[in-house]
């Protein structure tokens, strides 16, 4: 497993494809009102990309060949939809929950970020999981140092998602990223003893990685890595399939109990006593 060091300076050039995306994403958050569609919110994205100079790293992607190409600049995912939602006509309403997932390419080095935004009213039980969510990547930022095996840190993430009563996505994983989207290494949020790629669905290789295993694929933390880490949770009931699904146009991923789903990801810098955020907008 090849993981690229990265220098002071291409970090550099990384938190400037980061502050194009945060001020995407800021913007949705402003056009997510009920009546508004997901297409006008994707066409808004692609507006900004081109002012700013970069190039969305999702519209057109297809996995190496293995999918047909995702026909939006964002992933736009609405409650039970977990992730790679296309943008589409139907309005927003209040009570909803939108993922929005924003990748650029400014000067030849990426920026990959991910934040759910609550729309209206929306219900206790889904906010509180959108909060618990959050709280997982915050987690990962707080715990992250060189010398530390990324199993540490996941367990952290899972537990506390576990211990709140939610679901842990283990189909799709967060990544490393530089001058390309997906880099070495895959960057799981939970901790099992399963091989890779054994999941319900099989390889989704996409915008993002999946990977049902972190356990013999763990690696150490090291100054100069940069790694898109996103958590994904969802609401489970008992009786209820867990787990989720990919439907017919091989690129939305729901809950396998139609539940609404959380998704929070930040592109990290690994520091000598830390990471930065390099997605905060800073």
């Amino acid at each position: 497993m090849a993981i690229r060091l990265k220098t002071r300076d291409e970090i550099d050039k990384m938190r400037r494809a980061g502050r194009v995306v945060h001020r995407i994403l800021n913007r949705c958050r402003e056009l997510c009102v009920p009546g508004v569609t997901t297409a006008e919110i994707d066409q808004e994205a692609q507006r900004l990309i081109d002012e700013a100079g970069g190039t969305g790293m999702f519209r057109g992607y297809t996995a190496g060949g293995n999918l047909p190409p995702f026909p939006s600049t964002l992933c736009l995912s609405v409650n039970e939809v977990v992730v790679h939602g296309i943008a589409n006509d139907t309005p927003i309403a209040s009570g909803d929950i939108v993922g929005v997932d924003c990748g650029v390419q400014i000067d030849g080095w990426c920026g990959d970020s991910a934040t759910t935004i609550e729309v209206g009213d929306v219900p206790q039980d889904v906010a509180a999981m959108c909060a618990t969510t959050r709280h997982v990547l915050q987690i990962a930022i707080e715990n992250i140092r060189p010398g530390r095996k990324w199993s540490q840190v996941a367990r952290l993430m899972q537990n506390y998602a576990e211990s709140n009563g939610y679901g842990v996505v283990r189909d799709f994983v967060g990544h490393g990223i530089g001058q390309t989207m997906h880099e070495e290494p895959k960057v799981p949020n939970f901790v099992t003893p399963e091989p890779p790629g054994m999941g319900r669905n099989g390889f989704r290789g996409k915008v993002k990685r999946r990977m049902s295993a972190p356990a013999n694929a763990d690696f150490v933390l090291r100054e100069g890595m940069t790694l898109a880490v996103e958590p994904m949770c969802y609401l489970v009931e008992p009786d209820r399939p867990t787990g989720v699904v990919t439907l017919r146009d091989k690129w939305t991923v729901v809950t396998h109990n139609r539940r609404p789903a959380a998704h929070y990801e930040h592109t990290l810098a690994v520091t000598a006593d830390g990471c930065e955020t390099l997605t905060d907008g800073n």
